[in-house]
């Protein structure tokens, strides 16, 4: 099916251009109840009634029911970031306070958003909503996919392992996955421009495919077969690479703002930036070194007093080897002519695993960046993590 076309009562709280009522039930009719034959008239206005049991929201409140009280719950990442918060409702506390200019309450990475004006709230909402409220509900897609599989519900695992990558591509993306779109794969597409890790194999800046896309989509393929076959066992294999390489982006993003706000003496939106994207991939570097995450939400976190992109770097160098993901796959960042700027070249597969060792502008032989340093890449970036993809979720 072609997903523009597969749905044309598209209503809920869109905007009243975006609205698609072609395919909505009649404003008023009859209806005959099959089991007895009885009819019945209705009138209603598919303008307001026809609206969404999902919203964005949902994906952030509903955690704990969803992932952590559950059958075979707790789900790995989501128990990982409610732990580290001390909240189920960890994303919806974050883009709340965000909102409303106050305080978050966590137990770790705590946000002061009064610190802030609109500039810096409005990146943390946006970004937040996509990278932390959506990215877990992908996620969760997975797990439960998982779970059809071991009761021996093909159909079901299929069901929900499609919805994963759904939420992982959003509604936006069209079949090519070319357009701009919202959600991770977007941010994909973008971050590996700016760390040149396009391409099938990485090294490129100029193809319009990552390669974490490219990695990741042949896994959401494999992950489907296996389902399908009630390969159960590999298909957690395979949801596990997939969470290890859906963390990249947020890796790079997070680094690439300690750059901007670091070296180029970046403002509140680009503090506001790296907060979010250090703040959705935090809990997972914790898990791995409780130092190399203290070290980051020092520099990073919502007011910190200053930045140090190369302390920042190192720490998430440290933990690649324990994230699952490797030097080449987050790359290094690049200027607009495509070399290394002094500092950010890939770390090599010495310095992934340790603090206080970093290599990464040493024997690189094609690593022209000394002397660099001003990353042209100042356009805004339009992942705003809003997604139609709000269709009802049968897998309760």
């Amino acid at each position: 099916e072609v997903q523009e076309y597969f749905n044309q009562c598209r209503v809920g709280g869109m905007q009243s251009e975006q609205k698609v009522m072609n395919g909505c039930v009649k404003a008023s009719g009859e209806i005959k109840i099959k089991s007895n034959g009885q009819t019945m008239q209705y009138s209603y206005s598919p303008a307001t009634a026809n609206y969404n049991a999902r919203t964005l929201r949902y994906f952030s409140t509903e955690l704990e029911a969803k992932m952590l009280d559950c059958p075979r719950c707790p789900y790995k990442d989501a128990k990982m970031f409610s732990d580290y918060y001390g909240s189920a409702k960890y994303a919806d506390e974050w883009i709340l306070a965000a909102l409303d200019g106050g305080k978050t309450n966590f137990v770790r990475g705590d946000a002061n958003f009064l610190l802030y004006g609109y500039a810096g709230r409005r990146e943390c909402v946006k970004k937040a909503t996509a990278y932390m409220s959506v990215f877990m509900f992908a996620l969760r897609s997975f797990e439960k996919a998982l779970d059809f599989c071991v009761d021996g519900d093909d159909i079901g695992a299929i069901h929900s392992w499609d919805k994963g990558v759904a939420y992982y591509t959003g509604s936006a993306e069209d079949q090519s996955g070319l357009l701009n779109g919202y959600l991770m794969h977007q941010l994909a597409d973008k971050r590996c421009k700016n760390f040149r890790t396009c391409g099938p194999s990485g090294g490129l800046m100029q193809a319009d495919t990552s390669r974490v896309n490219h990695d990741i989509l042949a896994l959401f393929n494999q992950g489907q077969d296996q389902v399908d076959n009630l390969s159960c066992a590999a298909a957690k294999v395979t949801k596990e690479a997939i969470a290890d390489l859906m963390y990249i982006p947020l890796v790079q993003g997070a680094i690439r703002y300690a750059y901007k706000v670091d070296k180029e003496q970046g403002g509140e939106k680009e503090k506001a930036e790296g907060a979010v994207f250090a703040a959705a991939v935090l809990p997972r570097v914790y898990q791995a070194d409780t130092e190399a995450a203290g070290i980051i939400y020092q520099h990073m976190g919502v007011g910190a007093t200053s930045t140090d992109v190369n302390l920042v770097k190192e720490a998430f160098e440290s933990v690649y080897r324990k994230m699952g993901i490797g030097c080449e796959e987050v790359g290094g960042i690049v200027n607009s002519m495509g070399e290394y700027l002094a500092g950010m070249s890939p770390c090599t597969a010495s310095d992934d695993g340790t603090r206080g060792n970093d290599n990464d502008d040493k024997n690189k032989g094609t690593d022209n960046d000394e002397g660099t340093g001003n990353d042209n890449d100042q356009g805004s970036d339009n992942d705003q993590g809003s997604d139609n993809d709000q269709g009802s979720d049968n897998d309760q």
